[in-house]
Order: C-alpha cells, then structure tokens, then sequence
C-alpha cells in the first residue's frame, strides 16, 4: 500500500449514456504539484482546459483506473433491484481494490458521507489493512486528487458520448435537463422506433417521455 488516491464519477444523472467512475493514484511528494496545476470540480472547467488538465494528470500519477458501467447494465441492474448508489459503490471497491493507496479520499454516492466510506473500506479490506479513507460530499471541489479523478472520469464519458453521437445522432449531453436530449428520446417515442440500449429505460425521466407520449396518443386516438 502506497500514496494517496482520489475516486470520484461523471454520468450519475443522465437518462442517456454511461457512469464512469475513475480514481488516480499519486505520491504524496508529487500532490503539490498536482495542486499547482489548477486542477477543478470538471463541472467548473471548459472542454478544452478539462483537456489539458487530464494530459497533465496522466503525467503526474501513478495510475489510473478506469470503470464504465453502460445505460443497459444500469437498467439491468436496477431492475433486479440493485439501486444506483449500490452500482456506484461496487464500481468504487474495484477502482480502490487496485489502486491499494495508504489514504484515500473519495466523493461521496450516499447521503451519510461517511457511511459510504465505510462501506468501501470494509468491501475493499482496504480499512483492515490500514487504508485511512475520507469520504465528503463535494470531495471533487474540496481535495485536488479528486478533482483529478473527476476530470478523468468526465474525459472519459465526453469520449464516449461522442462516439455514441457519431452513431445515434446528436442527443446533446444527455441529462434530463437538456431539451435536445429531451427532443431526441421524444422523436424516437413518437416515430415508433426502438429505443436504443443506451438510454436510461428505468429512468424516471424517460418513462415520463413515455407515459406523456402514450397519453397524447390516446387524446388522438378518441
């Protein structure tokens, strides 16, 4: 077990695309640079410097550890009853299981912070071997680690909704608040098409979509 790890996820709330959860590893001689280099919450940060931030935290850790979970494995999960704050724990265990750090600061998926960092040192047996783990709300904001780590997770989704554009067409982001990623899971609704596996189906947002469309269908139909 050695230096200090940052965990944290990008993609919890979109009803379209993956969860990724990340965590870097870096030596403790090595933080003040990582702090010197301007790192942020990725949510504060433009495409190009979020960029740039991540090549300079590849340069500077140790490792990488990298988990996606996609919008089907969510919606097969949750409906076996798994919730999403369970699927985030799971993914947060295997990044730290090897990543094996001394300290760990994690961005906590649970409403008891503390609870959640108990949960993954005790799932991990990171605590029994004398892992020191924090976990905070806003930890990406807080700790320079896990603002690396949430630039590296946020890097990561942004090349796959990328990818997932050049083959679905443009949804935008894909969170509930987007009308373009509203519009496009309308259209497919209501052109009869198959819902593609990369939306979120047990979204309550997209079952809106879903309710609102069967209910406009039916004002036409009498």
């Amino acid at each position: 077990m050695e230096g200090v790890a940052g965990v944290d996820e990008a993609g919890r709330g979109p009803m379209i695309g993956p969860l990724v959860v990340a965590g870097v590893l870096i030596q403790e001689v090595e933080l003040a640079k990582l702090e010197a280099s301007g790192v942020k919450d990725s949510k504060t940060l433009t495409p190009k410097r979020r960029g740039i931030l991540a090549e300079v935290i590849t340069g500077l850790v140790d490792k990488i550890e990298i988990r996606t979970v996609t919008a089907a494995e969510i919606d097969r999960l949750r409906g076996r009853g798994i919730s999403l704050n369970e699927i985030e724990v799971q993914q947060f265990v295997s990044v730290l299981s090897k990543l094996n750090p001394k300290t760990a600061f994690l961005d906590a998926a649970d409403v008891k912070a503390e609870r959640f960092g108990d949960t993954i040192g005790d799932r991990s047996g990171l605590t029994a071997l004398g892992c020191k783990i924090i976990s905070e709300h806003k930890a990406d904001s807080k700790f320079p680690i896990v603002s690396a780590a949430s630039i590296i997770a946020k890097e990561e989704r942004e090349r796959i909704v990328s990818r997932l554009h050049r083959k679905y067409g443009d949804f935008g982001s894909g969170y509930p608040s987007d009308p373009k990623s509203i519009d496009f899971i309308r259209s497919l609704i209501e052109d009869g098409a198959k819902v593609p596996s990369i939306v979120r189906q047990s979204w309550e947002s997209v079952r809106r979509l879903q309710n609102d469309a069967d209910t406009t269908q039916q004002t036409l139909d009498v």
